[in-house]
């Protein structure tokens, strides 16, 4: 039945109960009250909603609620403080029916006290779109003690960054799209130095990083790391921030930073300064997010239609090496506390936003959203972003569709933004340790990322090279030493657990 048919039927029964001589209040003995009280705490994800509307009223609550029956309440915390507010929520007495976190060290905490429901029965009887949407491997990373305690919410995009060069640059300066890291050198420095513009100007960046190192993945991926990821190494797996390929990484970055190569303001590009660079055309050469083409590339090609951008192979290193780093399989969880009321109408609601309610939750509503038109989906951009808060309730138990994906994204435009995941996925280095936190990564996995902030002092020559080798030491000792233990104990016993089943 169509969205509007279905506002036509609830017209006509406000109607009828106008006519009959009740106030609407006071017909909800038959229609409200045989509606279940759900409450669920989610994440906002960044999104904003028109005008009159907010997480409680708008269209896509509404579609869930008619769809489900449920009296769904939504509850969402700011961004900036969601896990102290998770926490808070768990310390209290009166807990919500659902709560969703992307922290898998949250979930593992409040597991092992006891604090969630076992959802195995309820699954079974009232989630079969779930059970046959979401991987074991999947599952299995749900479990304690041989129990699911979440329903999963999936990555669908498996990796993020790819390269991409202004060709019309390229052109003006009579050169090749890269491919070797040396052939990379070359052209980043031809659009810093050699006018690549052709404006008269020196007043071209080369290559553009971000606040953190952010968008360096294909640099560290030509020698063959990434930092963060679990490699393996002769025969155990090794943190790559302290690999010795990542400090050759940065070596090769600093030297472009020495010769004023690079933006020398890099560590202070927040993701608006990144962009605004990008769409003003001061930039050649960067690391982009598989969507950038819809965002600074599609911005500076409207403000100069002159300017051309492509992909380009990822840089190759010395050894033959490139590549940039996955995702992890699991996005979020949706955890039931001890206690709630109807664990199986929660379930119920997760397993038709994976199944039945996917299509309109991820596409939006059909007519409004989006139409066919001569056999093809075509998008309306303005109403698909006034809508792209329905992500907060579709990502809640977010399922790997390629099909439905390649639709949605060739909907969008030509951005070749399903090609450019194309590309990404046959280049990925993969993490090899995808287990749930161990004991010690809970411990100190903050204060081992924070000593890694050295690698930016590293590029900019505020320290010099060798000091990579004392950060590798430290961050042995500050507990990096207990977690590799802990990681390589996980996969030397994955082997067996998997030949009980898993758990």
């Amino acid at each position: 039945m169509g969205r509007n048919k279905k506002v036509l039927l609830f017209a006509a029964a406000a109607m009828t109960i106008l006519a009959s001589g009740c106030h609407p209040s006071e017909q909800p003995a038959s229609i409200q009250q045989s509606r279940i009280p759900i409450s669920m705490v989610i994440n906002k994800l960044g999104m904003t909603f028109p005008d009159g509307m907010d997480e409680n009223e708008n269209p896509y609550i509404h579609y869930i609620r008619e769809q489900t029956n449920l009296d769904l309440r939504v509850n969402i915390p700011p961004e900036e403080v969601y896990e102290e507010k998770l926490n808070v929520i768990m310390a209290s007495g009166s807990r919500p029916d659902l709560i969703h976190s992307f922290n898998p060290v949250w979930f593992d905490e409040y597991v092992k006290k006891g604090a969630f429901l076992p959802l195995d029965d309820y699954i079974e009887q009232y989630g079969q779109d779930l059970k046959q949407l979401i991987p074991e491997e999947a599952w299995e990373r749900m479990r304690y003690n041989g129990k699911i305690y979440s329903i999963p919410s999936l990555t669908e995009v498996q990796g993020i960054e790819l390269m991409y060069a202004r060709k019309d640059w390229l052109d003006n300066l009579g050169l090749e799209p890269p491919e070797t890291l040396d052939e990379y050198y070359e052209v980043i420095r031809a659009f810093a130095q050699d006018d690549p513009d052709q404006n008269g100007l020196n007043d071209t960046i080369g290559l553009i990083l971000m606040e953190d190192m952010g968008r360096a993945a294909p640099f560290f991926g030509a020698f063959g790391v990434q930092p963060g990821l679990w490699l393996e190494r002769d025969g155990k797996l090794a943190n790559g921030s302290t690999l010795p390929e990542t400090k050759e990484a940065l070596a090769f970055l600093a030297k472009l930073y020495r010769e004023g190569l690079m933006d020398p303001v890099f560590p202070l590009n927040r993701n608006n300064m990144f962009i605004e660079k990008i769409a003003n055309g001061q930039v050649g050469m960067f690391s982009a997010t598989w969507y950038d083409t819809r965002g600074p590339i599609a911005q500076n090609k409207k403000k100069d239609p002159n300017a051309e951008w492509i992909p380009l192979a990822y840089p190759v290193g010395p050894r033959g090496d490139s590549g940039v780093y996955d995702k992890d399989l699991i996005r979020g969880y949706n955890v039931v506390p001890a206690g709630t009321a109807h664990p199986e109408e929660v379930v119920k609601l997760l397993n038709f936003i994976a199944g039945a309610g996917r299509e309109v939750l991820r596409l939006g509503f059909e007519g409004e959203i989006w139409n066919i038109v001569e056999g093809k989906m075509v998008t309306n951009f303005e109403e698909h972003d006034k809508h792209l808060y329905r992500g907060i309730y579709q990502s809640l138990v977010d399922v790997i569709d390629p099909v439905m994906a390649k639709t949605r994204l060739d909907s969008l435009g030509d951005f070749h933004l399903y090609e450019n995941l194309q590309i990404i996925e046959q280049n990925l280095i993969r993490n090899e340790f995808y287990g749930n936190p161990t004991p010690a990564m809970s411990k100190y996995s903050g204060q081992l990322e924070e000593l890694q902030n050295i690698f930016t002092s590293i590029v900019l020559g505020i320290v010099p090279l060798d000091r990579f080798d004392s950060f590798v030491e430290e961050w042995k000792r500050e507990g990096g030493d207990k977690v590799t233990d802990e990681v390589n104990r996980w996969r030397d016993a994955r082997p067996q657990s998997e030949e009980e089943g898993g758990s």
